[in-house]
Order: structure tokens, then sequence, then C-alpha cells
């Protein structure tokens, strides 16, 4: 096993461009991980890194140990996969992504006992609001709300979620409350929006009488984080566009009012991506029922009141 976890090192190195990195996704120190690398080196005769300041880039002889090395690991992880469907013992390590809101909400709270049934599969969970490369970072599952882009990736959908605008009852006292979804555009209104590398968020998408509409709205706060967008509206900076769920409580609680309700933002779907590969995966499949199930009836209790 020790050959293929240097082999695996290799190619977290390659993917990441650095041993601190790499280190830190496999969990080991950059010390080990290097060591990895020149046993792998003097094993194969070959150097595979040109060293820089900065990052690891592959020489002749990495990058074409690299496609081998990729090829290598997935006949492995596929061998494995199959031994549990027939055991029906499933084990290993599932690293899994979702945002922000959606992670500590639904499924950082259920990793527990998904453990509990199965505690041969670990999962590793990255909560982020930015977009993921998941080839790139090793992601096996990232829980999604959006529209899939990537062709390369399959999709589970979970379910429909509704949308609101929302905002502080003082906001609306103070800047008058907006009438129709024009009243969004320009100076008259402060909108609180999701932004980071690639995101769109500052496009908002209503429900108009005669279809979805596009408006561009700004304002002077933003975040990368979708729970900061929430708490700068609660405290009246601002009008934030959100699923329902996640702000359902505050709406309930006087915290929030919705505005524009017969002109909504168009639902958004909850869904799980992953790899085309992984299907077949008893671990990752187990994983997607677990938390499908529970998403869908978090969501309704929340939505209901319970």
């Amino acid at each position: 096993m020790a050959y293929l976890d240097n082999i695996a090192v290799f190619v977290r190195v390659v993917e990441l461009g650095n041993l601190s990195a790499a280190g830190r996704d496999m969990r080991i120190s950059p010390a080990v991980a290097s060591n990895r690398i020149k046993e792998l080196e003097k094993h194969l005769g070959a150097r595979l890194f040109n060293r820089t300041t900065r990052q690891l880039m592959p020489t002749e002889h990495g990058r074409v140990f690299y496609e081998h090395a990729v090829a290598v690991l997935q006949a492995v992880a596929e061998a494995e996969a199959a031994v549990s469907a027939l055991s029906g013992q499933p084990r290993g390590t599932i690293r899994v992504t979702a945002p922000l809101g959606l992670g500590r909400r639904l499924i950082a709270s259920g990793i527990p006992e998904f453990h509990d049934r199965y505690p041969d599969i670990e999962v590793r969970l990255r909560l982020s609001d930015h977009d993921v490369d998941m080839m790139r970072e090793g992601i096996d599952v990232a829980f999604h709300l959006g529209i899939l882009e990537d062709s390369s990736l399959r999709m589970r959908g979970i379910m429909e979620c509704a949308r609101v605008l929302v905002a502080s009852p003082a906001y609306l006292e103070r800047r008058g409350e907006p009438k129709v979804p024009q009243d969004l555009v320009g100076d008259r209104h402060d909108c609180l929006i999701l932004r980071y590398p690639g995101a769109r968020e500052f496009q908002w998408f209503l429900s108009m009488p005669e279809g979805p509409k596009k408006f561009e709205v700004k304002g002077p706060y933003d975040s990368d984080d979708g729970d900061v967008l929430t708490g700068w509206a609660i405290a009246g900076h601002g009008i934030v566009n959100k699923p329902r769920f996640e702000v359902e409580p505050y709406i309930r609680d006087g915290r929030l009012k919705v505005i524009l309700s017969d002109t909504p933002p168009v639902p958004i779907q909850l869904a799980a991506v992953f790899p085309h590969r992984k299907f077949q995966d008893p671990k990752v499949r187990l994983l997607l029922d677990f938390m499908a199930e529970r998403c869908q009836r978090m969501i309704r209790e929340t939505l209901s009141g319970k």
C-alpha cells in the first residue's frame, strides 16, 4: 500500500500545485508528502517535478506518469467499490462539499447520523459558497443549489426550492417597500449580493406574468458568504434573495418581511452532483439516498414551522 499511497500523494500534488495543499488535503504533513514524492522518484529513477519557490510543476516524466497514475487510482477505487457491493459493507472516504447555508443547516448535522449507520465510511465535508472544481479538488459529491452547467457531471435532483426577496421592517420603513421589480434597479434600493469570482448573483431572475425576467441589481454590500448577507438583511442593510427555507424562521418571527410576493425569484433546484463514475460506488449511493431524504424532510419541516 505504501507505493499506492505515494502515487496518490503525487496525483494530488500535480492537481493542487504544491506539497502543503496536497498534504492538507490528504491529512499528512508537507514533510511526509515530500518524502513520498522522493520515494516515488527514486523508485521510478526519474525526476517528476520542477521545483520553484511557489509551486511544483510536473516534468515531462511527471506528466506522462500522472496520466497513468490517475487511471491506476480510479481502477483501484472501482475495484474496492465492486468488492463493497458484493460484501454489503461499504467502506472508504467520501469527500463532500455544499454551500454554507445549506451545509450548516442540513448536511453537516446529518453526517454523524450517517456515520453511525455506516461506521466504515468516513465523510470529509467542505462548506463553501464558491464554485468548486470537483475533479481538481477530488470531490466525490457536491450538494448544489442552482443550474448544473458542467456536462461532465451527473446530477440527482432532490427538490425544487422556492426563493424569496426579503428585507427587515426597519429597512422597508426607512427606504420604502418596492412595489414592482423595476424598483430594484438603479439606486432606489440596496441589494445584498453574493459575489465571488465567476458568480452571477447580481442578476436576479424574477417570475413575471410573461415569464422569467432578468434584473441586474446592485448595492454597497456584497459577500462570498450567503449567511453574512442574511445577517445584513436582518440588521436593516438591504434586500436579499434567498431560498425560502433558509430565511423562513426570520420571516415567521418578523425579523424579515417578504417583498414582491407576486413576482418572486425563479425557484432554484437543490441537487447532488457527482462524477459519472461515482454513481456505481455503493458508499456514494448510500450517502445520496440518506441526504436526499433528510434534506426533503427537514426543508418541509422548516417551511411548515415544525
